[in-house]
């Protein structure tokens, strides 16, 4: 009797660990695009997930995720941080160490996205709520024109500031002589 038991609880055991490893495996069920993000010099890649009840919020909200990870991809000013408290209470084999670690970071991006769109899409219903997954791209060549766009921005606004500057120096300068003529001597 003993070995029959014996023998049930080893198969019972073989058969929920098998039922366990394959449910492990598949069970993230993750768009192979997702884990493994494509790599290519023409183009920026960002994978993002997100969730809603409303099907094209879940939609909209991975898309600016996508969007926000390809722009710190381009530029992003961080600031973070740390903060670390040990402290040991009692003697000996009686002491206890206290450990408490605080870690804060923020980021902050603006950045012109020319021409990022999702090139890949899968939406999922969990439990009445909508997952979408999106992977958006963006042709770098359209971030080398935004960055020269931006940079011709900066140097026009540059030039129009120095020649209101230089305009400035100019009425000075007239009105200085206008001074100096009126205080000359006829």
């Amino acid at each position: 009797m003993k070995s029959i038991v014996s023998v049930a609880s080893l198969v019972l055991l073989l058969i929920l660990s098998g039922c366990g490893s394959s449910s492990d495996t598949n069970e993230l069920n993750l768009p192979s695009w997702y884990m493994n993000v494509p790599q290519d010099e023409n183009y920026l890649f960002a994978a993002a997930t997100n969730t809603s009840r409303d099907m094209q919020l879940s939609i909209n909200k991975s898309l600016m995720d996508g969007r926000a990870q390809i722009a710190e991809q381009l530029e992003v000013r961080m600031s973070g941080m740390q903060r670390r408290f040990q402290e040991e209470v009692g003697l000996g084999e009686d002491s206890e160490l206290l450990d408490q670690f605080t870690s804060a970071y923020k980021s902050v991006v603006e950045e012109t996205l020319v021409g990022s769109r999702a090139r890949e899409q899968e939406v999922r219903q969990e439990n009445g709520i909508y997952r979408s997954f999106v992977l958006v791209e963006m042709p770098v060549g359209a971030a080398s024109q935004a960055l020269m766009q931006r940079i011709r921005d900066n140097n026009n606004m540059y030039t129009r500031f120095r020649s209101t500057e230089a305009f400035k120096d100019l009425e000075k300068e007239i009105e200085d002589y206008r001074e100096w003529r009126q205080n000359q001597p006829r």
